[in-house]
């Protein structure tokens, strides 16, 4: 049985999904240096993620 992880919407659209509800909660709950911590996580997340997600499915 295929991995889900093997389409490429599932492996980019799991960390655009979270990432987004770090950004939220960073522009509506955070201020000041926190937020843009909490906002450049979410951008790492976005980025870093897919390529992990990637790796797993090609080792697995």
């Amino acid at each position: 049985m295929p991995s889900p992880f093997e389409n490429p919407i599932v492996r980019y659209g799991i960390p655009l999904v979270s990432a987004s509800v770090v950004a939220a909660v960073a522009f509506l709950l955070l201020e000041g240096t926190i937020r843009y911590v909490a906002l450049g996580i979410a951008a790492l997340e976005v980025v870093v993620a897919p390529q992990i997600l990637k790796q797993a499915v090609s080792d697995g």
